[in-house]
């Protein structure tokens, strides 16, 4: 069977998302069961509860492994995430754990740079092709049983919580306290893959689009410090300054007191300081980033335009389209003053990136793959040209 283009890998399986859709569209039923207070103050409750149980569960433990606990109470948080209905434990983990790996990139399943806004907030979800939990990817989680048992039984946790609304606060409490708790639990997560990309501001250089947004944190209990998650992803407590609430961090170190969880990872202050040097891996993406960010179109056209009066040309040209003539051999032979100098690549850096002590390295790699990139605008229009 032929493989299945990108488009058509990317539909959503409407039959298969049923639930997501029909949940959202019971929300409406509260115009028939109305809104009472205990259903109201149920839906608040189990908000604060969900939203603390994806962040301190799903997240930084089960994904980052942020802290330590007990089988026990891991087995509780794995529980409480799961009657979020956001799929199983080691489905989230895994697929978060190869977001971190590949942020922004071509292999990134949720990015709203490289892809709409719309796909990476929900619709990614929805598709076939992110269905499949990678076991390899948690092999550390995969050994504990009771989590694979969650894992293969995802939607147990929300039905007897569902059940249990209509229990406590009959049928507004299974509309108003499960169905809307829900959808804004949902809503508020999702935000994080999407508008944590897109809005706020970036304190660290992490070599992806991740930022720091206070409206984001608040309704996601810390959750929207997301460019200092990005900057150390092993830390428990994701706001980084004193003034950056965290709830989530502040009831994991109640826990703490009480033995419930231990080992909470504090970020080194070098990092918190922006004084460590980048890994090669972020001074890689960094680079690439900011050398995509320059109009390379425009220096091509112009350095082709200088090019074509320069002596030779046409014998370097004819090596460049024939493949024999390397990006690298092709600059050591021109040095042309359309494309940016090292220098002005510095001062480029500088001005778009936040503080760092590896920012002349990323100068360096930007220079190099905007040189790479330049070039080959040069021989795709060349070739264009020798083709008309």
């Amino acid at each position: 069977m032929p493989a299945a283009s990108p488009d058509r890998a990317d539909r959503i399986d409407y039959p298969h998302s049923a639930a997501f859709f029909a949940i959202h569209l019971a929300c409406f039923a509260a115009f028939f069961t109305g809104v009472t207070m205990r259903a109201a103050l149920l839906g608040i409750a189990l908000y604060v509860l969900r939203i603390f149980a994806i962040g301190a569960g799903y997240h930084r433990y089960f994904a980052h492994r942020a802290f330590r606990t007990s089988r026990a109470f891991q087995f509780v948080l794995g529980f409480l995430a799961q009657t979020s209905a956001q799929r199983g434990v080691l489905w989230w983990a895994s697929h978060h754990r190869r977001h971190h790996k590949h942020s922004d990139t071509e292999l990134d399943v949720h990015s709203p740079i490289l892809r709409s806004f719309l796909y990476a907030h929900v619709c990614w979800i929805l598709v076939p092709r992110n269905e499949a939990t990678d076991i390899e990817n948690v092999r550390d989680l995969a050994r504990f049983k009771e989590l694979v048992w969650l894992d293969r039984h995802p939607h147990i946790a929300a039905a007897v919580l569902a059940f249990a609304t209509w229990l406590i606060a009959g049928p507004p409490g299974l509309v108003v306290g499960f169905c809307w708790s829900t959808v804004a639990v949902w809503h508020a997560t999702f935000s994080i893959n999407s508008l944590g990309h897109l809005l706020g501001r970036r304190r660290y250089v992490t070599g992806d689009h991740s930022r720091n947004n206070w409206l984001l944190a608040l309704i996601t209990m810390g959750e929207g410090w997301h460019n200092n998650h990005h900057a150390y992803q092993a830390s428990v407590r994701q706001g980084f300054r004193w003034w950056e609430y965290d709830f989530t961090y502040y009831i994991l170190r109640a826990l703490s007191w009480c033995r419930l969880v231990w080992d909470l990872h504090a970020p080194p202050q070098a990092v918190v300081n922006r004084e460590q040097r980048l890994g090669r891996v972020v001074i890689d993406r960094a680079a690439r980033q900011l050398a995509l960010s320059f109009p390379i179109n425009a220096i091509a056209s112009q350095t082709l335009e200088a090019l074509s009066r320069a002596p030779g040309w046409a014998e370097v040209k004819s090596r460049a389209l024939s493949a024999r003539l390397q990006a690298e051999t092709f600059w050591s032979e021109f040095d042309l003053p359309q494309v940016p100098s090292l220098e002005e690549v510095r001062a480029y850096a500088r001005a778009r990136l936040a503080h760092t002590p590896s920012l002349d390295e990323i100068a360096v790699r930007a220079r190099e793959r905007l040189l790479e990139l330049v070039y080959s605008r040069l021989v795709e229009t060349a070739a264009s040209g020798a083709a008309a």
